[in-house]
């Protein structure tokens, strides 16, 4: 039988040390609580995060190592860099916050059920209402054609969920965060655990403990929080190409 800590709806209570995270299933943490703005954001700042399916109790965790993107280095294979310099889609920020999630959510070909749940997606859109969490959006036209959406404390960013409606959505809607983000002074984005397709786009993985050291650094460093709509840069897809040589690869 698994034991981990019971944390209680409510009330303000710490988090368990991470390293007291286990093993298998690897990062479980604790289990209980409660996806209220306050604690959200005191998980995030600590390296854990939320994720569980409908039938289980809001679960915690804290995965050894940890998958990231630093933003000065996501890759752009050459493919894609040829079919950007034509590409007239368009990219926004906080334009469309919950239908980014429920795209997020929306069942796909590997993967008929979702961890989005109506707690999570109602949780995460107050802390977006609060200014925590954010949305890039890609379109063609009118249609939402890609996104991403994450959680912002200082200047770390913790991505959540990605899509695409077409092909390269999700990697335009990636592309265009690490390279705003990166003009912002964001140098990691979490992307929590590793995956074959994340590790194509550059993603790495890196031990607990050096994540958490990062953690202490970059959520301190001030960066006021509020809706990215009015203060993003970037518009075109195409403006992508020009990306610093070091995020290229063939």
């Amino acid at each position: 039988m698994i034991r981990i800590p019971i944390l209680h709806a409510g009330l303000r209570e710490a988090f368990p040390p991470v390293d007291l995270a286990l093993d298998e299933p690897n990062g479980l943490l604790a289990a209980g609580g409660d996806l209220s703005v306050a604690r959200l954001l005191d998980a995030y700042r600590h390296g854990i995060f939320p994720w569980y399916s409908a039938d289980e109790p809001i679960l915690w965790w804290s995965p050894d190592p940890r998958m990231v993107f630093a933003t000065d280095r996501v890759h752009i294979a050459t493919k894609l860099k040829r079919w950007l310099r034509g590409c007239d889609w368009t990219i926004a920020a906080d334009r469309d916050f919950s239908g980014v999630m429920h795209a997020c959510a929306a069942p796909r070909p590997k993967q008929p059920t979702t961890w989005i749940g109506s707690a999570m997606f109602e949780a995460y859109c107050r802390l977006h209402a609060a200014g925590h969490a954010h949305s890039v959006e890609v379109y063609a036209g009118a249609e939402l054609v890609g996104g991403i959406y994450g959680v912002a404390v200082g200047r770390m960013f913790f991505g959540e969920s990605m899509f695409s409606a077409r092909s390269n959505g999700s990697k335009v809607a990636l592309l265009a965060l690490c390279r705003v983000l990166h003009d912002w002074g964001f140098p990691l984005i979490d992307a929590q655990v590793k995956s074959q397709h994340l590790v194509t786009l550059g993603a790495f993985e890196l031990p607990r403990r050096r994540f958490i050291a990062h953690l202490d650094d970059y959520c301190e460093r001030a960066f006021a929080p509020g809706n990215w709509r009015e203060r993003w840069p970037l518009q075109r897809a195409c403006e992508l190409i020009s990306l610093p040589a070091a995020a290229q690869t063939s």
